[in-house]
């Protein structure tokens, strides 16, 4: 199995720089919420780019946040699908997955 220790930090060290990457956008809405008209209307343009930077971050924060409870309730390294072990290259590659690389496909071919 994965390195845990070495996995959970750098989950950390990841949650700590979306945080701070959230916190940044909500601090840039504000401002332009703030801004004169002509300034707003610029700004407009940005809106979409910030809303989706926004929700990549929230949308890998919770995976990150699901992952770290998985290891605190020693559930982390099982797939949620079949209940087997997911592969360490995989969680090597993308630690907070929850499914093994079969039924990751599955679900992608299902989708």
């Amino acid at each position: 199995m994965a390195d845990h220790d070495k996995l959970k930090e750098w989950m950390e060290s990841r949650r700590a720089d979306l945080t701070r990457r959230l916190s940044s956008i909500k601090q840039d809405v504000t401002r332009r919420a703030s801004a004169d008209w002509s300034e707003q209307a610029q700004e407009r343009e940005n809106d979409e780019v910030i809303d989706a930077l926004g929700n990549e971050a929230e949308a890998e924060l919770n995976l990150i946040n699901k992952a770290l409870d998985r290891m605190a309730n020693d559930d982390f390294g099982f797939c949620e699908g079949c209940g087997g072990d997911i592969a360490e290259a995989r969680l090597t590659a993308m630690p907070y997955a929850d499914l093994c690389i079969t039924c990751a496909e599955k679900r992608d071919v299902a989708s």
